[in-house]
């Protein structure tokens, strides 16, 4: 017998009793099903035997690494059940694309379109699957033979990744004869997998997810327009250059081809920068207003817009609303007592709208800068009036919600939406999230900048997660334009600078799961240098070594 502690109790248990036993008997004290479990600090999946004497945490759907799971495994069935009903010979490539929403877009290139009538057999072979409850084993296979797997299997975007792989060994799940791999856990069987939807959507399929708020409840799924056709334009471009997939950037890097690549994708950036900037001067309106999520390079944007508006003829003034902040003792506190600097109450509503309707009046004003330090707003001399030609350009996580802005005219706002929407995917069934772009810009930043560890900067992202999907999320179908600032690259030369952040997180602590997650996403990439990487290009803004003051 072991002993294991679990909720502060000891209770014994004869050796290698799996975690989904155990996890049976608790299931009643949780809300929300057990799909994980931490023993000793270390993440486990359900099939995991105890050997030893061990404390356990039990991981649920409402939990980050559990919501992944389920999220992971709901996209094997939908794989097993598409292969199922329209069969492997008829089936090019099934790629999942990005997340729209709670929806996850998935593309399907097969020899004839998926018809409604076959995305509804789809949907119930799933709902079939599920309901019998079949087990998600695992196994353990070498690199050279999970190679020759998924050549067999014309799965060649992990053929291609594989190539690349240290590793001796590669982790491949199978449900009901169909193997496929993916990075990260998958649940113990497809029981725990009740809630999702299925339909066509463009020229694939969405499968709809529960949110990790309320995993037990499927949300409708709300359309976001804008938002795919930005992801879809970006997607059609990387597919253009063949750079869709890790393994295929891992080639272009081997071939010696990255210069041309990096020199591409930015030249492609600047030439939309520039067409926002003929928009914004044959549209007339006097405020751009700038907002997108944390690490999406909007100071680095801002002033290469302010540089193509110059060339169009206008005189554009940076404002940032963030120097608009209350004063420090008056910043409101959220659910947990902590200062909310990203609740639009810590903004000055009345001091910003009186500035820019008086700017607009043609009236000249003393403009505050905020001092971080001091957690004060200071006047410095800072006078400006608008000339005829002159446009304020306004950067800040409130720049599209109209409350900030509340007394200046809608017709007078040109508004942007930035943020990194990266369209690499890491093979055809897994996709590189938004998020794990932006938290690695960040940790890089943030370490270099501020001296902040990268345990420090994951224990604070999901409150920046939180704050974004209050203040961000919501307006970003409002904007005029989106733009896209990650850059195909990017991951690439990240990696050498994200790791020896990454490998300093305490091993002892909750958020080096994270971090080993982190590492071993950075670990399928080939390493590029920075140096040609140039000076004004968004990336700097996070490695540092940028033209702008930023």
């Amino acid at each position: 017998m072991i002993q294991a502690e679990i909720n502060g109790n000891i209770k014994e248990y004869p050796k290698g009793t799996s975690l989904l036993e155990i996890s049976k008997e608790y299931q009643k004290d949780f809300k929300n099903d057990i799909i994980l479990a931490f023993v000793n600090g270390r993440l486990r999946e359900l099939q995991k035997t105890v050997e030893k004497g061990c404390k356990i945490r039990f991981v649920t759907t409402a939990e980050d690494a559990g919501h992944k799971t389920y999220n992971r495994g709901l996209t094997l069935v939908m794989l097993k059940a598409i292969y199922s009903v329209i069969g492997s010979p008829n089936i090019r490539k099934i790629s999942i694309e990005y997340s729209v929403g709670n929806g996850l877009y998935c593309q399907t290139d097969t020899k004839e379109p998926i018809s409604k009538e076959q995305c509804l057999a789809i949907k119930e072979k799933m709902k079939s699957l599920i309901d019998k409850d079949l087990p998600i084993t695992k196994k353990s296979i070498g690199t050279a033979d999970a190679i020759e797997l998924f050549k067999q299997y014309g799965m060649y975007d992990k053929e291609k990744l594989f190539r690349y792989r240290r590793v001796s060994k590669a982790n491949i799940y199978n449900l009901e004869g169909f193997e496929d791999y993916y990075y990260g856990f998958m649940p113990p069987s497809t029981g725990y997998l009740k809630y999702f939807d299925l339909f066509p959507y463009d020229d694939g399929l969405m499968l709809i997810l529960p949110e990790k708020s309320n995993p037990s409840i499927l949300e409708p799924f709300k359309t976001q327009d804008k938002l795919f056709r930005t992801l879809k334009e970006s997607n059609r471009w990387s597919q253009a250059m063949g750079i869709d997939t890790v393994g295929a950037l891992n080639d272009a890097i081997v071939d010696g081809k990255i210069n041309d690549i990096i020199l591409t994708q930015e030249a492609l950036q600047e030439m939309k920068i520039g067409e926002i900037a003929e928009m914004i001067k044959t549209s007339g309106k006097k405020l751009v207003m700038i907002a997108g999520p944390s690490s999406s390079g909007k100071t680095t944007f801002s002033y290469r817009l302010s540089i193509q508006l110059k060339t169009h003829g206008l005189n554009p003034h940076p404002i940032a609303v963030d120097d608009y902040f209350v004063e420090r003792e008056n910043t409101p506190l959220d659910e947990e007592g902590k200062p909310n600097y990203e609740s639009l109450d810590a903004i000055d509503l009345e001091a910003f709208n009186k500035n820019m309707t008086d700017l607009l009046q043609g009236k000249t004003v003393e403009l505050p800068s905020f001092n971080f330090k001091t957690g004060h707003r200071e006047y410095k001399g800072n006078y400006k009036t608008l000339g005829p030609n002159d446009i304020l350009v306004i950067e800040g996580i409130h720049g599209l919600n109209d409350k900030l802005s509340y007394s200046l005219p809608r017709e007078k706002k040109f508004k942007i939406y930035i943020s990194a929407l990266t369209s690499l995917n890491i093979d055809e069934h897994n996709r590189i999230p938004t998020t794990d772009l932006r938290l690695l810009r960040r940790m890089v930043r943030d370490s270099r900048t501020r001296g902040a560890s990268g345990q420090k900067t994951i224990s604070m992202w999901p409150s920046v997660r939180r704050g974004e999907e209050q203040n961000i999320f919501p307006f970003q179908e409002d904007a005029d334009v989106f733009f896209n600032s990650a850059l195909i690259y990017e991951l690439a030369v990240l990696k050498q600078y994200a790791e020896p952040v990454l490998f300093g997180i305490d091993r002892e602590s909750e958020e080096y799961v994270e971090a080993k997650r982190l590492l071993k996403f950075l670990d399928y990439f080939l390493g590029v240098n920075s140096e040609t990487v140039p000076q004004n290009s968004i990336l700097k803004e996070f490695i540092g070594g940028s033209c702008f003051k930023v």
